[in-house]
């Protein structure tokens, strides 16, 4: 057994030699010097065929008929008939060939091996009061550590003190710097490009998002697709099949090098190939652009989609409330401004803090006899100023003025705003209109979706109908349906697919699950829960919107290219019949055009690996095809 796997480990130095062999036999025959010419070929032969013998065993031993096997018989054939140039050109091409396969698998598996390369090892965790270097295999949850300046994040944490820029490419797919303060959440794998961070692990090890990132990819590569199980399934009665028919032929024939030169012709090794390699490359661009696609059969599954229905809050919008409107009425802007930031500093409302981060101010405004009215807003006194800083009924009790913003407030409400007054001294200073924005990418993103092929785009949310038709009437949705519980939208999904549908759902949140794991594909936000992302089928790892089109077009791509792999193979196949019946093919050569053949499909799979949709211009009509190329 250890012979055998020590035979095996030096495959690539016995091509080499079988190789070199070979070259020597044919100096020897320019020479007219018969006897090293015959020697060279048989030891190439005897050399070359052992780790084809072995695997060709192996496989027997778990009753696989291999194409090991195929081209094991024709070897011991050509061997014995006295082919002895045949059998050593068979076992060199077909050994060269497996080395080419490898070399190119690995590097389609580039993915993978980058990501692993990226898993942080060591971690400066306080202990006692002291920074101690430990391997991350030891940090546990809770403990606090260090991080300098060009030093790893070696767990998921929140940072408790310190700030710095952060390089999130490994969990994102973006290289660029992410700015990251005190109570911000960091990603074990990211780098600190500068700054120093004291943080508290929240996971560690595998169950970190970049641990699940690379255990999630690994698993997508090695799983397979329909279309790869079928070949599986093909090719386990097509090799038998091969056998016999040329063992038949050379009994029929009473030719043993034509039923050997069957064996060599039938080997379907483009076939096997092909699909696997498609697979693994399309896999490992989505991992690399910040797309995971969490397997072979969703691949195929996704490329045939024609309806993507969307959750709205944190899916078609950011999930923040943020400032979008601000009309001034009275006195200084930013000073109105300040004087608004500076109470709604005292408040926890989310409509106050989309207020303070609107615009940070260095110094704010001492607030005194602060009362916070419920339901309404809170009255304060700044800068011996009396303020009212709430909703149109708080100002209404105090008699406000507020005609002037009549029109103003009709409009904001027309289109989904929150809307928060300002009153100073009694006299209506600032209106302030807050929504949940939706995302700058995602109209351009459905525009381009639509013209990859996808026919209907379907709003659910659990919001109220008026905002909802707001939202998707801006987007253009096919249909919009708001008000609903999660039941609801998994009913809707269900109903979607009845009427034969392919339906991918894209939502990030806890009550979006059911619709994510129900839909024939589910489409979660990185940035989403935990339950959202482990139920669904593909993860957008940065929640960048427009990775959408990515995806889709990707997928589309990658079982586009496993079916030219498919009919490269089955052409070559037929090529060398033709080519047998007619005389122009026999064994060596046609282990060179099976080899080929192999070499091509991986090139044409390789072709996934640098593979970018085209970005389309919202002025510009693409047809299908050209975006896909």
């Amino acid at each position: 057994m250890k012979l055998q796997q020590k035979i095996l480990y030096q495959e690539s130095t016995i091509t080499a030699i079988s190789g070199s062999l070979i070259i020597a036999a044919f100096i020897s025959s320019g020479l007219h010097f018969k006897a090293g010419y015959t020697l060279a070929l048989i030891v190439a032969s005897l050399l070359g065929g052992m780790p084809i013998f072995i695997k060709a065993y192996q496989a027997l031993r778990v009753k696989v008929i291999s194409i090991d096997l195929l081209v094991s018989l024709a070897v011991v054939g050509a061997f014995f008939i006295g082919e002895f140039n045949e059998s050593a050109l068979v076992t060199f091409l077909f050994l060269f060939g497996s080395l080419l396969e490898q070399k190119t698998l690995e590097k389609t598996r580039l993915a993978i091996k980058s990501l692993t390369q990226m898993v942080p090892k060591r971690a400066f965790v306080i202990r006692s009061g002291k920074v101690e270097e430990v391997p991350v295999a030891q940090v546990k949850v809770s403990e606090q550590l260090f991080v300098k300046t060009g030093g790893q994040v070696p767990v998921d944490g929140v940072i408790t003190s310190g700030e710095g820029y952060l390089n999130e490419a490994s969990v994102t797919g973006e290289a660029r710097l992410i700015h990251k303060t005190k109570g911000d959440f960091v990603f074990a794998g990211t780098l600190l490009d500068n700054g120093t961070l004291h943080l508290t692990a929240q996971k560690v090890g595998e169950d970190t998002t970049f641990g699940k990132i690379i255990a999630l990819v690994e698993e997508a590569q090695d799983s397979k697709s329909k279309a790869e199980r079928f070949i599986d399934r093909f090719a386990k009665f097509y090799t038998p099949f091969v056998f016999i028919l040329a063992l038949f032929v050379g009994i029929i024939s009473r030719d043993l090098s034509l039923g050997i030169t069957i064996l060599v012709l039938g080997c379907p090794g483009a076939l096997v190939i092909g699909v696997p390699v498609s697979n693994v490359a399309g896999i490992g661009n989505g991992a690399k652009s910040g797309i995971l696609l969490k397997g072979g059969e969703i691949l195929d599954t996704f490329s045939q989609v024609d309806t993507f229905v969307f959750d709205k809050t944190g899916t078609l919008t950011t999930g923040k409330t943020t400032v979008a409107t601000l009309k001034n009425y009275f006195g200084n802007q930013e000073e109105n401004l300040r004087i608004l930031a500076s109470v709604e500093k005292e408040s926890n409302h989310p409509l106050g803090k989309a207020i303070v981060n609107y615009q940070m101010f260095e110094k704010y405004l001492p607030v005194k006899n602060t009362h916070v009215l419920k339901g309404r807003g809170i009255k304060a006194e700044v800068l011996q100023h009396q303020i009212l800083v709430g909703n149109e009924k708080l100002l209404q009790e105090a008699g406000v003025n507020m005609d002037i913003a009549l029109k103003d407030q009709i409009l904001l409400q027309e289109n989904a705003h929150s809307l928060v007054y300002l009153a100073v001294d009694g006299q209506l200073a600032q209106l302030v209109g807050i929504k949940d924005q939706v995302r700058p990418q995602a109209k351009a993103t459905l525009r381009q979706l639509k013209k990859l092929g996808i026919k209907n785009f379907v709003m659910l949310t659990g919001d109220n109908e008026k905002t909802a038709e707001i939202v998707g009437e801006n987007l253009g949705m096919s249909e919009i349906h708001g008000g609903l519980l999660p039941a609801d939208k998994a009913e809707f999904i269900t109903q979607l697919q009845k009427t034969g549908h392919k339906v991918a759902f894209v939502g990030d949140g806890v009550n979006d699950s059911p619709a994510i794991a129900l839909a024939d594909i589910g489409i979660a936000m990185g940035n989403g829960t935990d339950v959202a992302v482990e139920t669904s089928d593909v993860v957008l790892m940065n929640s960048d919107f427009s990775k959408l089109v990515h995806a889709y077009a990707l997928t589309k791509k990658t079982v586009w290219n496993m079916k030219e792999n498919i009919a490269i193979a089955v052409l070559t196949v037929v090529f060398l019949l033709v080519g047998l019946i007619f005389g122009y093919i026999y064994m060596a050569s046609g282990m060179l055009v099976h080899e080929l053949s192999i070499l091509v499909v991986i090139l044409n799979g390789m072709r996934l690996i640098p593979y970018k949709v085209k970005k389309l211009d919202g002025n510009q009509f693409f047809k299908k095809k050209e975006v896909l190329q």
